[in-house]
Formats: structure tokens, C-alpha cells, sequence
């Protein structure tokens, strides 16, 4: 007899999940399921189910499973039995956002919540950077004049980026996402970007490594769900965007061929 751990609630935030591959799916599936050691976490319960041990690695075809995991850490554990399911990915975002001291408007999209967060972990990263490794960025980025750059100049530059969109803030958003992956988990994202993403990564990683540090000694103290909570809504908002910006992303790759 076929049993399901927990059942996926409708959330118009996460359905876009159905239009991803599943090797863009691999990333968000091994941090739910993995911890910074790599080991299989003891609180996850998507392997468990059975589309999961039916299709694995083919991550399409359970994605609903995916899903309503991400909805279940965000909640709490014995609520969720009453409920029948997790709370909604938008609450998910916002518990995160509270925790990560991130300034936002809770009756903003989802999307732009994302960006807030995603510009948090970058402005506090480029606080704790030297004069020199601004600059140093600054310049892998193409800007000129990055003597007299400051970590505030640059954070002004990087929120015109996000509130644009396009394909800049797609490339904005990976290097980012990239950054933070690698300072948890030891590894950036399997779906690599240009050389460019990459170097340009490898520079924030120390600095988001210490913030990260810093939070998971807080999340120890609040709970060990937010381990998992923060890095996969730091992975759907990259998701999201590799979605929206897809036509674009498949130009860019087919120029740099």
C-alpha cells in the first residue's frame, strides 16, 4: 500500500517548481535532504515517500513532494499533523526574512520579498569586505573608477540591478545564491554560470561564510528547521528567476558556445 508523508497544499508560489527539469531541481532536492556534512538529514521526510523512491533521480516527477517538504519545515512539526500539511511558501519566506532581520513589506509579491532578501545577504556580506576586495569586485563586475568604490556605492549599483530585472538580476541573483551554497554546503550550484559568475562568487563566499556562521550559532538557539528553511528559499528565489529569465539565459549561453 502506497503511503505519503505529507500532503502538498496548493501554493501558487511554488507551482512554478512543475516547469523546472530535474537537473534544475538537484540542488533544491539535495539540500532538502543533506546537511552541511553532506550526511542525510534525520528531520527530512521526502525520501520517504513513495514518488521519491519510485522516480528518484527524475525530481520532475515528484516535485508536489518536494514542495510540500518545504512547506513542512516551515512549520511546526505537530501543527502540521492537524493541518494536514505545512504552511505556505510566502509564510515560509517571511519567517526566514524575520530571522534574517531582512526589511520588508509582508503584502509585497513574493518575489520582491526575495530580492529583499537576497540584497540583505548581499549589503551585510559587503560590510565586512576591505576597501581593496570592493574594489577587487567592483572590477570583476566591469565597473570603473573601483579605487574609490564603497561597499554602500556598491550595494546602490546592485539594488538598481534587482529593481530592472532582467537578465542582469538573473546574473545578480546566481552569483549571490552561488555564494551562500558554497558557504553552507561546501559546494555552489551544480548548474554553473559563466567564469565570470563563478570568480565573481568565490569573492563574496568569505564574507557570507561569516554571516552564515554568525546565524546558524542563532538558529541553533531558535530552532534547527531554519538550517534547512534558509538555504531553500535562498534556492527557490534562484529558481524563480532562472525560470522567468530562461529565453534569455538559453541566448546568453548560445553566444558564449
Amino acid at each position: 500500500m502506497e503511503t505519503q508523508i505529507m500532503a502538498y497544499r496548493h501554493d501558487p508560489d511554488l507551482e512554478f517548481l512543475d516547469s523546472l527539469s530535474s537537473e534544475e531541481l538537484n540542488d533544491l532536492v539535495y539540500l532538502l535532504t543533506h546537511d552541511k556534512d553532506g550526511e542525510r538529514r534525520l528531520t527530512e521526510s521526502l525520501t520517504q515517500e513513495d514518488n521519491y523512491k519510485k522516480h528518484y533521480p527524475d525530481h520532475k516527477q515528484y516535485w508536489k513532494e518536494i514542495a510540500a517538504e518545504i512547506q513542512c519545515f516551515g512549520g511546526n512539526t505537530f501543527a502540521n499533523m492537524f493541518r494536514g500539511g505545512g504552511v505556505p511558501y510566502k509564510e515560509v519566506l517571511c519567517d526566514v526574512c524575520d530571522k534574517m532581520k531582512v526589511n520588508y513589506n509582508k503584502d509585497s509579491s513574493t518575489k520582491k520579498i526575495e530580492q529583499n532578501l537576497l540584497m540583505k545577504i548581499l549589503e551585510d556580506a559587503l560590510e565586512k569586505m576591505s576597501a581593496e576586495e570592493i574594489a577587487k569586485l567592483g572590477k570583476e563586475l566591469g565597473l570603473e573608477n573601483t579605487s574609490k568604490l564603497t561597499s554602500q556605492g556598491l550595494t546602490a549599483i546592485f539594488l538598481a540591478v534587482f529593481r530592472a530585472g532582467g537578465f542582469k538580476s538573473y546574473q545578480l541573483t546566481v552569483i549571490i545564491v552561488n555564494a551562500v551554497l558554497t558557504a553552507i554546503f561546501n559546494r555552489g550550484l551544480t548548474l554553473g554560470g559563466n567564469v565570470l559568475l563563478t570568480r565573481t562568487a568565490s569573492i563574496l563566499t568569505g564574507p557570507i561564510g561569516w554571516i552564515i556562521t554568525g546565524l546558524w550559532t542563532m538558529v541553533d538557539i531558535a530552532g534547527p528547521a531554519y538550517r534547512v528553511t534558509i538555504p531553500a528559499v535562498i534556492q527557490i528565489a534562484y529558481l524563480r528567476t532562472l525560470m522567468e529569465n530562461r529565453e534569455a539565459i538559453n541566448i546568453a549561453n548560445t553566444i558564449n558556445l
